[in-house]
């Protein structure tokens, strides 16, 4: 009867995924076979990064146990990032293994690791060489990154990012963007979270989602914003947040 349920599970998720266009995610039994519990999915590179155009592609191994333990995921795609192994394609993210929860799903999974290609953790690497390399000349870190994109990833050698690179002096702002001060940069940031502890709303942010989205959830589901402080939600509304998020009815 677990078996069934799980097998159920997975079938809708990958449904969900299948019927979700606008974020290109694509994930299947592997080799098209009929083996649920391993599959491949892909995602495209996110904008304004070196993966931009590119498509990443990722072993997906769901455990028996799932999903009360979390899919083994790696690149099969060779990428250049701290967080992931440009040997093996081995990844760490916490959402794939402490930070797992049983209301997460494949396509959240994949989500967290499209937003980890926009933001590396760099002090938390899988490769200390590729850290290494980020935080001592990141502009040789960018354009690394770039050149294996192209090579394994088949992005083009031409996109906005590049554009935006090659004509922008480093660490300069463009002519058009307005300076703002850290205080007025802290102040546009916390009304985002409209009162919710930021900590709180990053744990969803973490997963893929984004920050105006997550706020919009915890709205609808009227979640406590216990004045500002942190604090644990109940599984429940977890759920809730998650489906919310999903679009799920």
């Amino acid at each position: 009867m677990a078996s069934s349920n799980r097998l159920r599970r997975i079938a809708k998720e990958l449904a969900d995924i299948q019927s979700d266009t606008a974020s290109k995610i694509l994930a299947e039994a592997a080799n098209g076979g009929s083996d649920l519990s391993h599959l491949h999915a892909s995602f495209p590179g996110p904008p304004d990064t070196p993966y931009e155009g590119g498509t990443y592609v990722v072993d997906i191994q769901i455990p028996n146990e799932y999903p009360f333990r979390p899919p083994v995921m790696k690149f099969k795609t060779k990428l250049w990032h701290p967080n992931v192994s440009s040997q093996t394609g081995a990844i760490c993210l916490d959402t794939l293994s402490s930070a797992w929860s049983p209301v997460l799903t494949i396509k959240s999974a994949l989500l967290s690791l499209q937003s980890l290609l926009s933001t590396p953790e760099p002090k938390d690497p899988q490769d200390a060489e590729v850290a290494s390399m980020l935080m001592k000349n990141p502009e040789q870190f960018q354009r690394v990154a770039r050149e294996w994109a192209i090579k394994h990833a088949n992005a083009p050698k031409t996109t906005s990012w590049e554009t935006t690179i090659a004509h922008s002096p480093s660490n300069s702002k463009p002519k058009s963007q307005k300076v703002i001060s850290r205080e007025e940069q802290l102040r546009l940031e916390a009304a985002r979270y409209q009162g919710y502890n930021k900590d709180l709303i990053d744990r969803f942010v973490n997963m893929g989602f984004d920050i105006d989205r997550v706020v919009e959830a915890f709205t609808f589901v009227n979640i406590d914003k216990n004045n500002g402080e942190d604090y644990e939600l109940e599984e429940a509304y977890m759920g809730d947040i998650t489906a919310r998020l999903l679009g799920e009815p």
